[in-house]
Order: structure tokens, then C-alpha cells, then sequence
């Protein structure tokens, strides 16, 4: 049995998890920084690193009393080492690191998004595959192929704003406050689907996608629609983006001949694309893997399942090894 305390500063989430052998959830940990950013409209990325200074100790004692730990129970220390803010993530690994030398454990650092993807296996540990993966968040809209565990083949990705990164702008257009996607998927609830016919970004070409033509459109529509409810042009953009999520991750699973569909990232909360997703693979006869809500946002739980994988495959990573705010996923040729 392997115990590894993860954890996970990227972005405006403090969290910590203890996880056993990648697959056992022992505690998860979140500490949520939106109230401290929504009166700015987005995570101010100062503000961000302040917050992980003030709260990541109180976590990881919250996670390890609830885990029933203490540091000689461990076999490893893991933390998200890239990508995010740069600011955000250095707190996080600069912890785990004195973490790893004051327990003298290893350190292992963990690709954001890589977490992400193994976020599906506490659904189901043994996921078939191949398998088609639509990650889908603030900052990173991709179509994935899963080979096999840890092997990983980029099939699409956004050209341009991430599909939350539109929920986000739009919302704040329509006065919804922040974060965005929530406020969309509530409301949409209460609109009509079909009321505006958006247009759907690169439908039909390739698995690329591109949101930002769609959010000029809904600005430009209502700008010139002021009486159009609300709600209508939130549940008329979901739809939007649904459709585009949708059909892509359909097509990409049936050109690599997958065997399960699976979702991940902020925006894998969203009811609309949930419903759909397990729809579509119903009508293809494919396996949905869809993570709980608390497994789709940033999440420190993530962050121990991979490292358990990747501690097994590729070892200790060495403490000289930088946050990388730009890290990208390790890919197949």
C-alpha cells in the first residue's frame, strides 16, 4: 500500500488530499478562494498566491487529521508542479518539497492535467480503453485519446478562449457575476435552449474548437436584443457550446474506436453537458465515465491518484525540478 499526501495550488483552489494507491480516497481537502476574487470579476493571480500562503498549512492538517495520518504514514508528497499561475504553484511545491525533506519522503510533481484525467478512474478503476477524453476548463478545452494508463495521443483543442473561459466572459456581459459557469448552468434552467441560434464554432471541421466567435456573437445579439431575457441567451450559449462539446467527443471516440467516453475539468460540471455526454454514449454504445462534481473542479485528490501512477513509472522527481507554468501534457508521437 502506497499513502501519498497531494497537493493542489494551481489556480484559486487550496486543497490537499491523502490517497492510497491511486485509487482510495482517504480525505480531499478544498479550500475555495471565489468570494476573495468575485468582486474583481476573475482570479487575481496576486491575490491567488496570498491566499495559498495564509491557508495550505491549516489544509493539509485538516486533510491529514481526517485522513488519520501523521507525516511517518506517508510514502510520498505530491503537488500540482504546472501548468496554473506561476505564483499560485510555487506555494504549493515549495510546501510539498519541505514536506518531502522533513519527512524524508519522495517528492513527485504532477502535470494539472494529467490529474484531470485520472480523475475518471475514481469512477471506475478499471476504465476500458481506449478511451475518448473531452478535458474542458477555464483555461484548457481538449479532445483526448487514453491509450492505455499514462499513454496519451491530442486528437483537438481550443484555438482560441477555452470553452469556461467563454462561460466566464459571458456571464459577466450578462451580469452574472463570477464564476461564470455555475451562474450559466442555473440560469439556463430557466430559459429556452432554442431561443438564438448561436453559431457553433468549427462544427464539423476537425476536433479543433473556438469559442470566441460565439461570445462575440452573444454580445453583439444582445446588445441589439436589450429586451431578450436572460435567461434565454444563457440557455441559448450552453446550448451552443454543448452541441459543439458533444459532436466532437462523438466523432473523435468513433475515429480512435474508444470504449468509454469520459469528461473532465470545471466545465465536466456542467449539468447540461453531463446530461448529454451520457446520452450520447447510451446511443453509441459506449461506457460514460463522469467524475462527481467535486472530482471535476481543482481538487487535490487528483493530484495523489497520478502521482501514485507516475511515482510507480517514473519515480521520485527530482527537488530541484521547477513549477512550470506552461507545462503541457506528455503526449504520444
Amino acid at each position: 500500500m502506497t499513502t501519498i499526501l497531494a497537493i493542489e495550488t494551481s489556480c484559486d483552489e487550496t486543497a490537499a488530499a491523502v490517497v492510497e494507491d491511486g485509487r482510495l480516497v482517504r480525505s480531499s481537502v478544498v479550500s475555495s478562494q471565489v468570494d476573495a476574487h468575485a468582486r474583481f470579476g476573475g482570479v487575481v493571480p496576486e491575490v491567488a498566491g496570498r491566499a495559498h500562503l495564509d491557508i495550505l498549512t491549516p489544509v493539509v492538517t485538516e486533510a491529514m487529521a481526517q485522513a488519520g495520518v501523521t507525516g511517518s504514514d506517508l510514502d510520498a508528497v505530491a503537488a500540482t508542479i504546472g501548468p496554473g499561475l506561476i505564483g499560485s504553484l510555487l506555494v504549493g511545491v515549495s510546501a510539498a518539497k519541505a514536506y518531502s525533506l522533513a519527512w524524508g519522503i519522495p517528492f513527485v510533481g504532477v502535470n494539472h492535467l494529467e490529474g484531470h484525467l485520472h480523475a475518471v478512474f475514481f469512477e471506475d478503476p478499471d476504465l476500458a480503453l481506449p478511451a475518448a477524453v473531452l478535458l474542458v476548463s477555464g483555461g484548457h478545452t481538449m479532445l483526448i485519446e487514453m491509450v492505455e494508463v499514462g499513454r496519451y495521443r491530442l486528437l483537438g483543442q481550443t484555438i482560441d478562449d477555452a470553452a469556461g473561459e467563454a462561460f466566464d466572459k459571458v456571464a459577466r456581459f450578462l451580469g452574472l457575476g463570477y464564476p461564470g459557469g455555475p451562474a450559466i448552468d442555473r440560469l439556463s434552467s430557466e430559459g429556452d435552449p432554442n431561443a438564438v441560434a448561436f453559431p457553433r464554432g468549427l462544427r464539423g471541421e476537425g476536433y479543433d474548437f473556438s469559442f470566441s466567435g460565439l461570445k462575440t456573437s452573444v454580445i453583439n445579439h444582445v446588445r441589439r436584443n436589450p429586451e431578450l431575457a436572460t435567461a434565454d441567451v444563457a440557455a441559448s450559449f450552453q446550448e451552443a457550446v454543448v452541441d459543439v462539446l458533444v459532436e466532437k467527443t462523438r466523432r473523435a471516440a468513433a475515429q480512435v474506436g474508444a470504449r468509454s467516453i469520459c469528461i473532465g475539468g470545471g466545465v465536466a460540471a456542467n449539468s447540461a453537458l453531463r446530461e448529454r455526454i451520457v446520452k450520447a454514449a447510451h446511443e453509441d454504445g459506449l461506457k460514460a465515465l463522469i467524475p462527481s462534481r467535486s472530482m471535476c473542479t481543482d481538487n487535490a485528490a487528483m493530484v495523489g491518484a497520478t502521482a501514485w501512477y507516475r511515482l510507480g513509472l517514473d519515480g521520485p522527481t527530482p527537488l530541484d525540478a521547477a513549477a512550470d507554468p506552461n507545462l503541457r501534457l506528455r503526449l504520444d508521437p
